[in-house]
């Protein structure tokens, strides 16, 4: 197959899927990862797709959004791990705040028996994980439920996240980098996150190493806003010295 012919293909899978990855890609057509990279550049080039970190989306789907079946499924060794070591962060009887994401929704339910914790969160799956936990007081933020994320959004989501005043957010992103900083991408979840880390004394994000580099349609903040990025080990330990030097701390885990 020659390099148009290659890349004509490689067009087609983004589109059809909202994304490609490198590795994937060279198994696919037989050919090294380098080779990709270089098909990948030269789609960017001609503004048909946008680069990101291991991969390229189709440029106009800076607003693909997997499903949440999809998210859940995706990454589940790496989101384990992430949450295992986000459980050091919850605040000791203290109040913290839990967005919606499928690596959050995994600290919620690796949150051990005995804590003693008040949450406020505007997921549904979250609250369901957590409304039997006994030693839970449980805060459901309301507003309208977004059938893709199950997550409350708009006016009332707003107005709740400004009326209180919590130790430690964990928040979500569908992808974060220094340049672009964090992004997801629907505008309403994305202020509903904005208020969340607003109301928080400590932002913590939890993100696996695939979401290093993308970006996506809404922006609710620079990776500046994080105190702490618990990740795995897939994010290099120089893509993580190079955050720290933000300001911002990372754990890889």
């Amino acid at each position: 197959m020659y390099a148009p012919e290659r890349q004509q293909e490689i067009l087609r899978l983004a589109r059809d899927g909202g994304r490609v990855d490198v590795v994937s890609l060279a198994e696919e057509f037989q050919v090294t990862a380098e080779t990709i990279r270089r098909d990948l550049k030269a789609l960017d080039r001609a503004g048909l797709v946008r680069r990101v970190h291991g991969g390229a989306i189709p440029v106009g789907r800076l607003d693909f959004e997997p499903d949440l079946a999809e998210r859940e499924s995706t990454a589940a060794d790496e989101k384990d791990r992430i949450a295992k070591a986000a459980l050091a962060e919850l605040p000791g009887e203290g109040t913290m705040i839990l967005d919606a994401g499928s690596s959050v929704a995994r600290l919620a339910g690796a949150i051990p028996l005995d804590a003693t914790l008040t949450v406020v969160t505007h997921s549904l799956p979250t609250a369901a994980r957590l409304a039997d936990h006994p030693g839970i007081q449980l805060h459901l933020v309301g507003g309208r439920v977004r059938h893709r994320t199950r997550a409350a959004v708009d006016a009332w989501a707003l107005r709740a996240y400004g009326e209180i005043r919590a130790d430690v957010a964990f928040i979500a992103a569908n992808g974060f980098s220094a340049d672009h900083g964090l992004t997801t991408p629907d505008l309403a979840e994305a202020a509903v996150k904005r208020a969340a880390i607003r109301a928080a004394r400590r932002v913590v994000l939890l993100a696996d190493s695939s979401k290093h580099g993308q970006e996506h349609f809404a922006r609710f903040g620079e990776l500046g806003d994080v105190d702490l990025l618990v990740t795995d080990s897939g994010l290099s330990p120089e893509d993580a010295t190079a955050i720290e030097s933000g300001g911002t701390e990372v754990v890889r885990a």
